[in-house]
C-alpha cells in the first residue's frame, strides 16, 4: 500500500492544490512504513494538474490532507485513490496515526474550492 501527502517541509499543507511536494510512504503487510519518496508537485492548481494520474500510477491508494475541495476529491477518487481530509502535523506522524486506526475524515470540503477549484 502507498498512502501519499500534500507537503510543504515534512508538514502536511493545508492546500492540496498548491504544495510544495507529495510525501508517499510505502506500507507493509505489518502496517509499518518501509519506504519514503517525495514527487514534485505540478504547476497550477492541484484537481486540475495530472497529479492524480501521476500518484495512481506509483501506486497510491490512499491521501492524507488537510484542506481539499470536492472537486479534487472525486478526480483523486476516480483514479482509485481514497481521500481522508483534516489532517495536520508531522507527515510521518500522521501516517502513523492513521495506520493505528486513530484518524478519520472530517467529511468538509475546503469553501472556497467547491466549484472544482479555484484559478488563482
Amino acid at each position: 500500500m502507498k498512502i501519499a501527502l500534500p507537503s510543504c517541509q515534512n508538514q502536511i499543507d493545508a492546500h492540496f492544490g498548491h504544495c510544495e511536494y507529495f510525501t508517499v510512504f510505502t506500507i507493509n503487510d505489518k502496517k509499518e512504513i518501509v519506504a519514503e519518496e517525495k514527487i514534485t508537485s505540478p504547476a497550477g492548481c492541484g484537481c486540475k494538474s495530472n497529479i492524480a494520474g501521476t500518484l495512481a500510477h506509483q501506486g497510491v491508494n490512499l491521501m492524507l490532507a488537510g484542506n481539499m475541495g470536492q472537486g479534487a476529491v472525486n478526480v483523486l477518487n476516480s483514479q482509485g485513490i481514497d481521500v481522508l481530509r483534516g489532517c495536520a502535523g508531522d507527515v510521518k506522524a500522521v501516517t502513523q496515526q492513521w495506520l493505528a486506526g486513530k484518524l478519520t475524515d472530517n467529511g468538509i470540503a475546503c469553501a472556497e474550492h467547491e466549484h472544482g477549484c479555484h484559478e488563482g
